[in-house]
């Protein structure tokens, strides 16, 4: 069973969306909240394991719950997904640097929302391809600023290859495929390079990617990345 917490200041959006979710077999909505600070008040009490988050809410703002929520070691299993309507904005660049998992639109498809929910739950990142092509071009004017990403010099060759790769928007099985190794294989790397980089899932290991100039927006995928270990 995932369990979600919906969190939205407009009462009709929230009620849509638990409608959709509460219907279906698998997911449970455990509570709303109307404001960010009521968002983290919700998340301490039931520990969804996805939360629905707006991003501008009075009291407290959608990326100070996400940033809040991200900070509490007694909520690591929390995945944020950042419910936006103006598409990538500097907003979800804020919440993916705050801890979120990812972000969708609010007029997503209920197909494509429950199918988010899902994969939020398992941990992965819901930045698809086309997306990750967007973060790539808005991030070319910003250079990168390592000492906000510490932790490059941990990561083996293979580890950082297989990050630049999920960067650039590719799967395990993508991925595995341009290292020419086993899916699993694959997925142990991107594993091991997230939990020397404590990143809490796949988007803040993108946003790492950048940050720390790991990744180069004219670098083409499967292109060799900045030497180093085996």
């Amino acid at each position: 069973m995932i369990r979600v917490g919906i969190v939205d200041d407009q009462a009709l959006m929230r009620a849509g969306f638990r409608a959709l979710l509460d219907a279906e077999e698998g997911i449970e909505v455990v509570g709303e909240a109307a404001d960010g600070r009521a968002a983290v008040e919700l998340v301490r009490a039931y520990v969804p394991d996805v939360v629905l988050m707006d991003v501008q809410m009075p009291v407290m703002t959608g990326i100070d719950a996400t940033r809040a929520i991200a900070a509490d070691p007694a909520l690591a299993r929390v995945h944020v997904v950042i419910l936006t309507n103006y598409g990538l904005d500097e907003y979800v660049f804020d919440a993916l640097r705050a801890g979120a998992a990812g972000f969708l639109l609010k007029d997503t498809e209920p197909g494509e929302l429950l199918r988010a929910v899902e994969v939020a739950a398992g941990g992965e990142a819901l930045l698809s391809p086309a997306v990750t092509r967007r973060l790539i071009g808005a991030f070319v004017s910003r250079p990168p600023d390592r000492a906000t990403a510490p932790g490059l010099e941990t990561l083996t060759r293979r580890e950082r290859e297989a990050t630049a790769l999920a960067a650039r928007g590719l799967t395990n099985d993508e991925i595995a495929v341009h290292m020419v190794v086993s899916p699993l294989t694959a997925k142990t790397h991107i594993s091991r390079a997230m939990t020397k980089l404590r990143a809490r899932d796949r988007a803040q290991l993108v946003v790492f990617a950048y940050e720390s100039g790991l990744v180069e927006a004219s670098r083409p995928p499967g292109a060799p990345g900045p030497a180093g270990q085996e």
